[in-house]
């Protein structure tokens, strides 16, 4: 069975910009409701963070059908893949996943869109109360639709399998926790409580007793889960909850080049990976309150923090040798950029290593 929760990670294309509580991002949903339920609060002291997060791939990670971008820009999208017919269409402010062998049709409405943007998205269909996953997702690179990754092998052998796979109650309650934020109440999705996308709360927990503490000058009761001075291997640990951690790749797959876009099971297999040093953690080359750092040459120092010919840097650790190469543009070389077949695009290998010319693939 495919895993959803972790599997879609695509990023955000946007280019709003968010300039405070009373603006919206271009997506159309209010920025300040869907941000954090007590987005408010956390701008008076977290302004930098609340003004950037916002456009991050992690805080558009799920749309409402209704507030997709996409969906909203695309009317009408169709493809043909074997006997099948499908279609996405746009009527008011909402999509419908329609699918036709030619004899019969199948109409599903969408009700969410997990991921947005330059790599794809795809859709969470509902039909009787049950779930489904797309068969078919949006791809950026070919501006349409194709199959949706990890469902190439699925051979649909009726019109409601053609449409999707369904997906059961714990499967659902993963894919949520991880695309949206207060989602998941004992262990069943709660879709009035949800709030599409990766707010605040999800990875710093609920505000509630954080907020009463600093009223009352409680310091144990303000305290929330900082994430700064993890780790390397807490880090891993906590962002691979949704990108998938070392553990559950090795156990559960995939083995081949899929698991090229699960940075944490990569990144642990990199030969310099050392558990204690948290220059080597998730948080020590992006910032998750910040839009991903696309230029590659922009890392470099991030790498030369460790490689710096052995001297001693800040924290007592030693640094490694220089690279034989060169100085520049470390994670082009170091770091391939892999095509992941049907995936329509290319995803940065963090298995750091020495890449030899038709190397395979080390899983």
């Amino acid at each position: 069975m495919k895993f959803l929760a972790g599997v879609l990670v695509w990023g955000f294309a946007g280019t709003a910009a968010w300039a405070g509580p009373d603006t919206e991002v271009k997506s159309g949903r209010p920025a300040m409701e869907n941000f954090s339920r007590n987005v408010r609060e956390c701008v008076k002291c977290h302004a930098a963070e609340a003004k950037t997060q916002p456009l991050t791939p992690m805080a558009h990670a799920a749309e409402t059908n209704a507030e997709c971008s996409v969906l909203k820009s695309h009317p009408l999208m169709k493809v043909r893949l074997g006997k099948y017919d499908y279609r996405i269409e746009r009527h008011d402010d909402q999509s419908l996943y329609i699918v036709t062998d030619g004899v019969e049709t199948v109409t599903y409405p969408i009700r969410y869109a997990f991921g947005l943007g330059e790599a794809g998205q795809t859709y969470i269909l509902e039909k009787d109360g049950e779930y489904y996953e797309s068969f078919v997702s949006y791809y950026q690179a070919i501006d349409g639709l194709d199959i949706t990754i990890g469902d190439q092998p699925l051979k649909p052998s009726s019109l409601r399998d053609a449409a999707g796979r369904h997906i059961g109650a714990h499967e659902i309650a993963m894919c949520f926790g991880c695309h949206t934020s207060d989602a998941v109440r004992g262990g069943h999705v709660s879709e009035n409580t949800l709030l599409p996308g990766v707010t605040c709360e999800r990875c710093h927990g609920a505000s509630e007793n954080h907020l009463l503490g600093l009223k009352k000058g409680d310091p144990q009761l303000a305290q929330m889960k900082k994430l700064t001075g993890m780790s390397a291997e807490e880090s891993a640990q906590f962002c691979g909850e949704c990108h998938r951690t070392w553990e559950y790749v090795a156990e559960h797959g995939p083995h081949g080049v899929g698991n090229v876009r699960f940075q944490p099971y990569r990144l642990t297999n990199s030969k310099c990976f050392d558990v204690d040093d948290a220059r080597i953690s998730c948080t020590g080359c992006h910032n998750p309150h910040d839009v991903v750092d696309r230029v590659a040459a922009h890392y470099d120092a991030k790498c030369q923090a460790c490689h710096s010919g052995g001297a001693t840097a800040a924290g007592g650790k030693t640094t490694a040798k220089v690279c034989t190469v060169g100085s520049k543009d470390c994670s082009t070389c170091h770091m391939p950029k892999t095509e992941l077949p049907g995936a329509h695009h290319r995803f940065t290998d963090h298995n750091i290593r020495i890449v030899a010319k038709n190397q395979p693939y080390p899983q």
